[in-house]
């Protein structure tokens, strides 16, 4: 690593996001950062993110912040996504390399914005995917590459399931899972789905409002399949309001065994060695893997360190802007399947959101 240190700085919008799932304190053990400034509308929110972080200053608007101070970094982190995409993008005319939260955008419309803002000024991206940085996530697509489970055959992924179960769950949380399942297997070719609201088919017109504001959201059921350029299937189902608890994760099922990652932290794994799941026999059961423990609030740390080291080192972020394009498709895609009655070829032609 250079010798170089960064000057940081974050937007919050307090009453609309606020500083999202805590991008803004993200650097606070960071030696090679420099945390400058917050921007926030909100007067209290704005002093209360000061003491957070310890910036030096504070703005109201974040164009003036932008246009007085000289930054490397700039968390843009609202939890709500109406302003994401002018938020981003004008830290990137300003000449910041940007950590977003999670859902980027919308729509892949702005999404792409976004990426060719990126490419075109050289400039990194990176978005709060956290799981993706954390140690026990690489330590679980090692195991998959080395054929802890054989050859990966197929992904079985669900949502939290809880009163936002549905269209809302496949974004406001899908959007982690989508990203998990690219980063242990690749790209999708196709997807196909199925969405219903009450048991009827989904169709225009149906979309509703979120419980915040992250796009149009559909169906109180939602069940996917994906077809990965590899040949790997994928499958994804959320349905509102189940019972009990620890729904949310996917079991990754290999020709010599299954992976069982349940919970917000993929620490969390069950092994099967086995080629075929049998509950018959006592012999064959499931064992508990331990791995690194780092807590998924400490995501956002590892998000930093590694976009430094992406500048540094002219590479993509682990998880990047593009990638939340292509975790968006895998959402959006869904709808554009349900409406059209087709299976989706990726990437999708149809780039604004399939309820515009």
């Amino acid at each position: 690593m250079s010798q170089k240190t960064y000057r940081a700085a974050a937007i919050g919008h307090t009453g609309a996001g606020n500083f999202g799932h805590g991008l803004h304190i993200a650097y606070n053990n960071l030696d090679n950062v420099e945390f400058i400034a917050v921007a926030d509308p909100d007067e209290a929110g704005r002093e209360k993110a000061m003491a957070d972080t310890g910036a030096v200053r504070g703005y109201a608007d974040y164009r003036d912040m932008l246009d007085k101070e000289t930054l490397d970094i700039v968390s843009v982190c609202p939890r709500w996504v109406p302003e994401h995409l002018a938020m981003v993008t004008g830290c990137l005319e300003a000449g910041c390399n940007v950590y977003c939260e999670k859902p980027m955008t919308m729509s892949l419309a702005d999404g792409d914005k976004i990426v060719e803002t990126a490419n075109a000024r050289g400039l990194k991206v990176a978005v709060a995917h956290q799981a993706v940085y954390l140690p026990a996530t690489h330590a679980i697509k090692r195991m998959l590459d080395d054929g802890k489970i054989g050859t990966v055959q197929a992904i079985y992924a669900s949502g939290k399931q809880d009163h936002r179960g549905g269209g809302e769950d496949m974004i406001t949380l899908g959007t982690h899972t989508f990203n998990m399942m690219r980063f242990f297997v690749g790209d999708v070719a196709w997807m196909q789905s199925h969405v219903t609201i009450n048991g009827k088919e989904v169709a225009h017109g149906d979309a509703h409002e979120p419980t915040e504001p992250v796009g149009p959201v559909a169906g109180d059921c939602v069940n996917s399949y994906f077809a990965f350029k590899n040949g790997v299937s994928g499958f994804f189902s959320s349905r509102r309001a189940q019972r009990g608890t620890g729904r949310y994760g996917m079991e990754i099922v290999g020709s010599e065994g299954i992976l069982s990652l349940r919970g917000d932290v993929a620490n969390r794994l069950m092994v099967y060695p086995y080629p075929v799941l049998l509950p018959s026999n006592p012999a064959q059961e499931w064992e508990a893997m331990d791995l690194d423990d780092t807590p998924f609030s400490q995501g956002n740390e590892l998000a930093i360190r590694d976009l430094v080291d992406a500048i540094e080192n002219d590479r993509k972020p682990i998880s990047a802007a593009e990638d939340a394009v292509a975790a968006l498709e895998m959402i959006l895609g869904a709808y554009q399947s349900q409406l059209t009655g087709q299976r989706v070829p990726f990437p999708i032609a149809n780039r604004e959101h399939p309820f515009s």
